[in-house]
């Protein structure tokens, strides 16, 4: 099984990947080697990253520890990249042949019809298997990505392997402060209580009296490894770092510590300082975590198409893998998008005449839904709000991969996830057909389970029926909806199909009226071809009544003018040329980039700067 990595290139140097390269191209300086960037200071680590975890055979194991290589360089120095060569590397993994192509890249334009995403349905319908990472823009929703929404690809979130996970128990308190622990942070294994102290923002002069003490840090400004260093050097058992901005992060650490570090949310962080006042200690609790959704997974629907992405999910934290000169342990989607891809070579194997819709069916009707914590059974039909719930499935689409169970399933639904589309005065009724395969050697039984009852909403299923070996057959579902009385802006859940004495699960999505998602995003402006022109690109996912770009005076937020203006615009990418009579002065300028539609407007804020700014 050959799988193409298209990315900064690999170290095909690599004692865990050698045997494994197959070649590759270089489409940022048009050669066949396809070496990661070495120049200092903006050397690249992350291919290497990446074909390891697909198919590292050395000191540590890949997912597909026996599948070939092949590696196409279409991100350069520091890993920036242009779409241009994004796209000549998906041509030239077509032209290969390779059996799958992993794409641990991306933007954040929640989007169908972007270049790559459009490349990526290309390749999957020359037989391809197209992975990619959905981004790390989470948790919020419609922070999907491209190439992460293109309707074939096999788009990946990110979930927790099982992992360590420490909490703080103030005394005095019921309550317990989640802990992250970093990357190379030494082992939260602390067994005795520990008295909490201020560390400012881990200055060498603020940690005064922190010995075998836990020091409470503010982010920013030294880098975390600083922070740690310094912490060790005055004696202190650990460290806790909470965030600058509202929510929690996960961090790296440069260097391997040998101290214990974590992270803590803001929220959590301004607790503790209070705490801290009333000179209270804490114990360290560590239990054992698995299947969360990492809060930077970003989450679906897709604009426009209210496509369900990403597909499924896969670990993508605290990630040990191959980079140049040794191993290193990351996190992100770019690190689950591999495990599907290594999947994906194991299935390929198993199944040489399964299509790409077959592997992605395989792969996502088989998939274990995670249950935010709370400690329900996923497998059980029903989650109650007692035990859990489940995440949404346009945050974590059918669930986490479970390769045995994909390679040895026995049916196949496609498509593996239903979009049942927007709601429209015309049409209250939406159908799906789904293609049922019988994959395995023996007759099997298949029925629908009844949704549990929602008003304004009804179901009809067919009845239940029976395959012989290899069998297939395609069956109608339809929903019925009764605008009057369902009030939801989104309804989304699982269809159930008892197959045989499995159930797959499908995850389905229904928009009834214009939702919530950014009306604007992906602005870009610079010089155009012609001289003296600039030219600007913009993203308008559902299109606008109004839109604008005003500008500011940076200095005073005075307003200038409009550098373009429109109304009644088409949905899609926007470019736009702007002539130079149609340009302000020379100098750098705040811009408001606005977009209004269905009662609701978003703008994006940035600086640009026109010709040579004038002292």
């Amino acid at each position: 099984m050959t799988v193409g990595v298209i990315d900064t290139g690999v170290d095909y140097t690599h004692p865990d990947l050698k045997k494994n390269y197959a070649g590759g191209h270089d489409l940022v300086d048009n050669d066949r080697d396809p070496m990661e960037t070495k120049v200092l200071g903006q050397a690249t680590i992350h291919g290497t990253h990446v074909a390891g975890i697909i198919a590292a055979n050395g000191k540590i194991k890949g997912v597909a520890p026996e599948a070939q290589i092949v590696a196409y360089r279409a991100l350069g120095p520091g890993g920036g990249g242009t779409t241009e060569q994004v796209l000549a590397a998906i041509e030239q993994a077509i032209k290969d042949k390779v059996d799958i192509v992993n794409l641990s890249l991306g933007n954040d334009i929640n989007g169908p019809d972007l270049p790559i995403s459009l490349a990526l349905n290309r390749a999957v319908d020359k037989g391809i298997v197209a992975v990619a990472a959905s981004g790390n823009s989470g948790p919020n929703v419609w922070t999907v990505g491209s190439p992460g929404t293109a309707s074939k690809a096999i788009s990946v979130g990110a979930s927790t392997p099982t992992m360590e996970i420490p909490s703080l128990l103030i005394e005095g308190s019921r309550n317990r402060l989640r802990i992250q622990p970093m990357e190379g942070s030494a082992n939260w294994a602390l067994d005795r209580s520990l008295e909490i102290v201020e560390g400012g923002i881990g200055r060498k002069t603020e940690l005064n009296q922190v010995q075998g003490k836990l020091v409470l840090m503010k982010r920013g400004t030294l880098t975390f490894s600083e922070k740690a260093e310094n912490a060790r050097q005055a004696g202190a058992a650990a460290v806790l770092i909470y965030n600058n901005m509202s929510g929690g992060f996960m961090g790296n650490l440069d260097t391997q510590s040998s101290i214990p570090v974590g992270s803590l949310s803001k929220a959590d962080g301004v607790i503790l300082q209070k705490k801290i006042k009333q000179g209270l200690s804490a114990r360290v609790l560590v239990a054992e975590e698995r299947d969360q959704l990492a809060d930077f997974s970003s989450r679906g629907p897709v604009t426009g198409s209210w496509e369900i992405k990403p597909d499924i999910v896969a670990p993508g934290v605290a990630i040990n893998s191959t980079v140049p000169g040794g191993y290193l342990s990351l996190q992100g989607t770019s690190m689950a998008a591999p495990h599907v891809a290594g999947a994906c070579a194991l299935i390929k194997q198993a199944h040489p005449d399964w299509t790409p819709e077959q592997i992605k069916a395989a792969l996502m009707n088989t998939a274990k839904p995670l249950v935010k914590t709370g400690g329900a059974d996923s497998s059980k039909a029903t989650v109650t709000a007692k035990t859990g719930s489940y995440y949404r499935t346009f945050e974590q689409g059918a669930g986490r991969i479970q390769v045995d169970e994909a390679i040895k399933t026995a049916s196949l639904v496609t498509p593996s996830s239903i979009q049942f589309g927007k709601f429209s005065d015309e049409r209250d009724s939406h159908k799906a057909v789904l293609h049922v395969e019988n994959t395995s050697e023996r007759s099997a039984r298949y029925s629908f389970t009844i949704p549990n009852r929602v008003d304004g909403l009804s179901w009809r299923f067919p009845l239940s029926f029976t395959l012989e070996p290899h069998e297939a057959k395609d069956v109608m579902v339809e929903l019925r909806v009764d605008p009057q009385i369902f009030k939801g802006k989104i309804h989304d859940g699982y269809l159930r199909l008892q197959a045989g004495a499995r159930t797959i699960q499908i995850p389905y999505l229904y928009v009834l009226e214009e939702p919530g998602y950014p009306r604007v995003m992906g602005f870009d402006f610079a010089e155009a071809d012609k001289p003296g022109q600039y030219r600007y690109e913009v993203y308008l996912p559902g299109g606008a009544e109004e839109f604008g770009i005003a500008l500011f005076n940076p200095e005073d937020y005075r307003f200038i003018g409009f550098l373009d203006t429109a109304v009644n615009v088409k949905k899609g990418l926007i470019k736009q040329d702007i002539p130079s009579e149609q340009l302000p002065a020379e100098g750098t300028y705040l811009v408001k980039v606005f977009a209004k539609k269905a009662n609701k407007e978003d703008f994006i804020e940035t600086m640009i700067k026109i010709g040579e700014k004038v002292d």
